[in-house]
């Protein structure tokens, strides 16, 4: 795998910010709750990623039925390491099981799912670089829920100012209100299971 897998996101010494588009229930009842709490589902996967600009794609920039909220989730970075590390990709090309029987074996029965979907820029397009989205399943999302979070904030006003900017070819205003991502480290073991070189 090449290096266009490498993880940006926004970090810090303890947590790593993950995003997520939700309706206005389940966004308001998280952030007042500080975690997730009904209707949010704790019987099917989740998908958190770390791609600020992706999510503003799969959203339609938070005016997507159902994802008009944008949540900026704060995990504990010892949390994040270990979902990357019970993960299975969704492509078996990617794996390090070379065996189909074997990928979907270990597919089927994983906590984690990942993949990889092209980054985009400010207007949309897509880039050569792929972005990961970590598919936690219901086995681990009360896990998640409980002991990973560190904050839940809602986001979507500042997610409206940008997508204004863009409307009025400001990219360059927009481009100031991006968060501040670089290259997540990853330690050797990582690296290994995650085929990045």
């Amino acid at each position: 795998m090449s290096a266009y897998h490498q993880i940006r996101a926004l970090y810090d010494r303890d947590t790593i910010t993950v995003y997520q588009a939700y309706n206005q229930q389940i966004a308001q009842l998280a952030v007042q709750q500080q975690k997730f709490v009904s209707p949010f589902s704790f019987h099917r996967m989740t998908w958190i990623k770390p791609s600020f600009l992706w999510l503003m794609e799969r959203s339609h920039w938070a005016t997507k039925s159902n994802q008009n909220h944008i949540l900026a989730i704060r995990i504990q970075r010892d949390f994040w390491e270990y979902l990357l590390q019970q993960s299975i990709h969704t492509d078996p090309t990617l794996s390090a099981h070379k065996n189909g029987e074997h990928w979907f074996e270990s597919f089927e029965n994983a906590k984690v799912h990942i993949q990889w979907d092209p980054e985009r820029n400010l207007k949309g397009t897509k880039l050569e670089q792929r972005s990961i989205q970590i598919g936690i399943s219901r086995f681990l999302i009360q896990a998640f829920n409980n002991t990973a979070i560190h904050s839940i904030q809602d986001i979507t006003p500042l997610v409206n100012k940008m997508a204004q900017f863009r409307r009025l070819g400001k990219y360059k205003h927009a481009e100031k209100l991006l968060p501040k991502q670089r290259i997540y480290p990853l330690n050797n073991a990582l690296k290994k299971h995650l085929l990045i070189g």
